[in-house]
């Protein structure tokens, strides 16, 4: 059994027999946090206006607009209510929430273009600045999140 069971470790494939166990038994911490980081994200204290459904259903859709179904299946699951939103050809329109679906979705797969007129247009929908950190918040996780899911199925190949 590897050091932490976490999210990215069983989408990576990564075990105890992967190319990537050494990696993961000397950075055991960061993993660690890094699962501590998904909880906070996911389910927040103050989650805003974003409810744990919901952000669940973004996650799921963030990781399907990146080419990682099973990491979107792992999400879609807490999805409750919210679960067509995991789907990126549903534009939030039927739940009030075509604005937050363009902008998570720009910010998935096009992040160097967001600009000041995408946030401006979350404000003018009535999103409130904090609620629109939060929305960035778990943009940012799900793209580091992501990260060390390839970065680990690379070490994996590297050391089998």
């Amino acid at each position: 059994m590897m050091a932490q069971d976490t999210t990215a470790l069983r989408v990576a494939g990564s075990t105890a027999a992967s190319g990537s166990a050494a990696a993961v038994e000397r950075r055991a911490n960061i993993f660690g946090m890094t699962q501590q980081a998904e909880v906070a994200v996911l389910r927040p204290r103050d989650c805003g206006r974003w409810p744990h459904g919901l952000r669940a259903a973004m996650a799921a859709r963030i990781a399907a607009l990146n080419g990682e179904p099973e990491l979107a299946g792992h999400y879609r699951t807490d999805a409750g209510d919210y679960a067509a939103l995991a789907d990126p050809s549903v534009d939030g329109s039927g739940q009030g929430l075509a604005e937050v679906m363009a902008f998570m979705d720009k910010v998935a797969v096009e992040t160097r273009d967001v600009s000041a007129p995408d946030i401006a247009s979350l404000q003018a929908a009535g999103i409130g600045d904090a609620d629109i950190v939060r929305l960035c918040e778990l943009n940012a996780f799900l793209a580091y999140q992501l990260r060390v899911i390839a970065g680990l199925r690379v070490l994996n190949e590297v050391y089998a």
